[in-house]
């Protein structure tokens, strides 16, 4: 069965109490449940990390390699900031779907560049915690034509 990994970044181990007018009141809790459900229905699996530590994120995403067809990554802030982050993705040569829960195109002007957007096969933002659901059916549709 295929495996997913769906990996998030710093202060999202916050949702739910952080900002709910811009994040939603979704738990990651709440996002993980909505993700293993997705995945069922879409004859898949998925593991789900947080951290708010680059390093660690990094390893999650070249440990994806050897066990993940695919990743869905909400890197949160490292996002705008990260080209360590948008280089692991680019190493494990997986496809990826960046995912965020406001639309960060209307948000502040440094929200808008993405590291990560050149090495993703697409990104889904401004949808809330559906934004997964999306990331993982445009997943599974990606890796059954590919």
């Amino acid at each position: 069965m295929t495996s997913i990994l769906i990996l998030n970044g710093p202060n999202l181990n916050l949702l739910g109490t952080r900002q709910p007018e811009v994040y939603g009141a979704a738990t990651l809790e709440d996002v993980e449940r909505m993700c293993h459900d997705a995945a069922k229905t879409l004859g898949m699996t998925v593991e789900c990390a947080q951290s708010n530590h680059e390093g660690i994120l990094i390893d999650q995403i070249h440990a994806a390699k050897s066990s993940h067809a695919g990743i869905v990554l909400n890197a949160g802030a490292y996002t705008h900031t990260s080209i360590a982050l948008m280089d692991a993705i680019a190493s494990v040569e997986l496809p990826m779907i960046e995912v965020h829960l406001s639309n960060i195109h209307r948000r502040e002007t440094f929200r808008h560049k993405s590291f990560l957007a050149q090495v993703a096969l697409g990104q889904i933002c401004g949808f809330g915690a559906f934004g997964y659901v999306l990331a993982l059916q445009a997943l599974a549709k990606h890796l059954t034509t590919s």
